[in-house]
């Protein structure tokens, strides 16, 4: 068989990439925002922090904060007609 090519972050260079005003240095304060359980939230990825992200295909959509693990939050999002669970930092995450 043959190896899969490429990673998580493959063919992501435009899309999980910054606009021009907000290049630069993360926010602090969205790195340490709390969220509680029930909140409405969009996956917003922080190109300059990869650890923690969601899948790709979820860039833009939204999900519900179910909880907490460690420092990330457990978010449910539809994917179809399934419900999936992510763990997430919170500075991929934006209040909606």
């Amino acid at each position: 068989m043959v190896d899969r090519v490429g990673g998580s972050r493959r063919k992501t260079r435009h899309k999980l990439q910054k606009s021009r005003r907000q290049k630069g240095k993360i926010s602090i304060s969205r790195f340490f925002q709390e969220l509680e359980p029930g909140v409405r939230v969009c996956f917003k990825a922080e190109p300059a922090i990869q650890g923690g992200m969601y899948p790709r295909r979820f860039h833009g959509g939204s999900g519900l904060v179910k909880g907490r693990r460690g420092s990330c939050y457990l978010v449910e999002a539809r994917d179809g007609n399934k419900e999936k669970t992510f763990i997430v930092h919170p500075v991929h995450l934006r209040k909606l």
